[in-house]
């Protein structure tokens, strides 16, 4: 028997024999069989039971014996110092010394002591959630494996962002993948990819292909009884809930940082990464030779559309000839099609138009709709001017609106927007923005920019700025030049006097409001004196005088 299960069985086999050497009816017999079991001699048990008899501590646990002995343990002033120090025990050694040389508790053991108490106390999830956090302690944590169930009981979504740079109008950028994924076959439902940072468009468009079973997005599909989504914005907007709603599916908002909750989706991101991600043209995490891992200059990066068809063909092998191994040497599509549930259809029209978002209704008018400060028009609209209609529309996508008739919800057909600017003119414009943009950018971190001094010593910082008075003045002054409210002049005009009639407090009718220049500018002149007459000198009124009221 190894000698570790010799020290665990050691304390209960001894434990017995002492009790039936209370009892009276402990024999030779006895210690034999315990000598065998243990793999000992029978002169060991023996010796194990005299030493018992004298200390009832030989016969514990070995944890138990040493806790009696007074063995260090790690306290939770050790586990918060743990924490503090990113599980380095040396620095919680230091910590323990420095505190006890103040007077602050007992000196700290050595720190290999102090290290096999941490390992004996501390699980390995422990140790890595104080040096790691929390994400680091669940990588030693035991999940429970849900039940297959049976095709369409549960769906999965999620975003994952592609470490693969695919060029897209000439810039390097990473695309965003969304899919469904059925949680019994494993079988990828539907999916949809998009250039640029996801949004509610790519959730719409993502479901429309994981619930139609026609070509090219068959046989999977049809309506889920649930999905579950992990508090993405996207997932939870208005348009996606509602479309949820229409269609009867219930969705299930997973608490945040769960991914073990929705593990079928999250290990699909991560097979789609090793399986087929890594060996395109453009792979991110690529080791690269040299100390930065740069992209060579010649690489030559894949386009969009072949990215994208690329990642289709790899769908369409995930489905049809992977065999994952949760499904015992069968592919999704096997399982899929040996599963004699039976599945919920909806007509793509009605899909169609269960995925658009409500933008309310409108007048068809003889210039067409007005949406969003813009026209658009179609070639159903002659003749139907002046008809109450309702708008439906894909987010994100400005060119086009669904049109339906507000009263009896019958579609009528797409209008495109009128006047759209050429490809050449939107590129020209979005070339002019990003320039806008790096200009400006350039220089909010040049008018930032400050550089401090390095000490060796504590003492406030020193910033690094070297200018003459007349350099400063005449910075100020271009400043003042083009401040609006530095140029403000409000008082250049004094008001006048108050009327005869008015209470007016000491204050006012005693003082003259001082009239503000600026450097290089005349003083205002004086107000004209105010007359009842062509001759006569104002009436001037105080309260010295009397009351003016």
């Amino acid at each position: 028997m190894p000698p570790e299960s010799v020290r665990a069985l050691r304390g209960p086999a001894v434990r017995r024999l002492l009790g039936l050497r209370r009892e009276g009816r402990l024999t030779t017999a006895h210690v034999r069989s315990a000598a065998d079991v243990l793999g000992v001699r029978e002169r060991a048990v023996w010796r194990w039971l005299a030493a018992a008899q004298r200390d009832e501590g030989a016969a514990l646990a070995p944890g138990e014996r040493a806790g009696r002995r007074g063995r260090f343990t790690v306290t939770p002033q050790i586990r918060a110092l743990l924490a503090l120090w990113k599980g380095n025990v040396a620095a919680v050694h230091r910590e323990l010394a420095a505190r006890a040389a103040r007077g602050e508790g007992e000196p700290p053991p050595s720190i290999p002591t102090l290290h096999r108490a941490i390992r004996r106390d501390l699980t390995p999830g422990e140790r890595a959630g104080l040096a790691g956090g929390e994400r680091a302690a669940r990588e030693h944590d035991v999940f429970l494996a849900r039940p297959r169930g049976w095709r369409n009981q549960v769906w999965e979504s999620d975003h994952v962002q592609a470490p693969v740079l695919v060029d897209v109008d000439g810039r390097a950028r990473r695309p965003w993948i969304t899919w469904f994924t059925d949680c019994a076959t494993n079988a990828i439902t539907g999916v949809a990819v998009s250039p640029a940072t996801p949004s509610r468009e790519s959730v719409l468009a993502a479901l429309r292909s994981a619930v139609l079973r026609e070509d090219p997005y068959g046989p999977f599909g049809g309506l889920p009884e649930k999905v579950r989504v992990d508090r993405g914005k996207d997932f939870l907007s208005t348009t996606v809930s509602a479309a949820f709603a229409v269609l009867d599916v219930t969705v299930e908002d997973l608490p945040a940082y769960t991914p073990h909750l929705k593990g079928t989706v999250e290990g699909l991101n991560r097979a789609v990464e090793s399986m087929f991600l890594a060996a395109l043209p453009g792979y991110a995490r690529q080791p690269r030779p040299g100390k930065r891992p740069s992209r060579p200059k010649d690489e030559v990066l894949l386009g969009f559309q072949d990215f994208t068809a690329r990642l289709l063909h790899w769908t369409r092998w995930w489905n049809t000839e992977h065999r994952p191994a949760p499904l015992r040497g069968r592919t999704p599509l096997q399982a899929w099609q040996d599963d004699p549930t039976p599945l919920r259809d909806v007509p793509a029209t009605d899909l169609w138009t269960f995925t658009l978002e409500d933008a309310g209704t409108r007048t068809l008018t003889t210039r067409g709709i007005r949406f969003r400060t813009r026209d658009y028009v179609g070639a159903w609209m002659v003749g139907h001017a002046g008809i109450q209609v309702r708008v439906r529309f894909m987010p994100h996508h400005d060119h086009r609106i669904e049109v339906y008739h507000a009263a009896t919800g019958r579609y009528l057909g797409p209008a495109d927007l009128a006047d759209q600017a050429t490809g050449e003119q939107i590129s020209a414009v979005h070339r002019a923005r990003a320039a806008r943009t790096r200009r400006l950018k350039k220089d909010l971190e040049a008018s930032r920019r400050e550089r401090y001094a390095a000490v060796n010593r504590p003492e406030a910082p020193q910033r690094l700025v070297a200018l003459t008075g007349a350099q400063a003045e005449a910075e100020l002054a271009r400043s003042t030049a083009t401040d609006l409210a530095q140029l403000a002049l409000p008082d250049l005009i004094p008001p006048a006097a108050p009327p005869a009639d008015w209470r007016t407090p000491p204050s006012l009718t005693t003082r003259t409001l001082p009239a503000r220049t600026l450097p290089g500018r005349p003083a205002p002149l004086p107000p004209a004196p105010a007359c009842d007459g062509p001759h006569q000198p104002p009436a001037q009124t105080s309260v010295e005088d009397g009351d003016a009221s």
